[in-house]
């Protein structure tokens, strides 16, 4: 098993939720989080004044999902949340030990 986490633009979560249910994806975890990269955040004007903002709005997607599973899964994350410009994030794979579904008591694969 694999949890699977994703940093993206928020303007992109429902064309990524989109893609993944039509690979069969339906579960999943959204979180809404700030963080920069290389892009270290951008200045904005208001009111003619400048300010600086540091830490950019994204949109943490985790999914935890089967082995046989985990290319799909990303190739779809990326092609749906790429839009070509700096900021677009980052998909990591990390391995998931265990998972019970706490309704049921199942555990592992049969719990996701």
């Amino acid at each position: 098993m694999k949890l699977i986490t994703s940093i993206i633009k928020p303007f992109k979560l429902d064309d990524v939720r989109e893609a993944l249910s039509e690979i069969g994806i339906d579960g999943m975890t959204i979180s809404e989080v700030k963080g920069f990269g290389r892009q270290k955040g951008h200045t904005e004007l208001y009111r003619g004044a400048e300010y600086s903002i540091d830490f950019l709005p994204k949109v943490k997607i985790e999914i935890s999902i089967r082995d046989d599973l985990v290319e799909r899964t990303i190739e779809t994350i990326v092609a749906s949340a790429r839009t070509g410009k700096i900021g677009d994030g980052k998909v990591f794979v990390t391995n998931l030990e265990q998972a019970v579904r706490i309704r049921t008591g199942e555990m592992d694969e049969e719990a996701l």
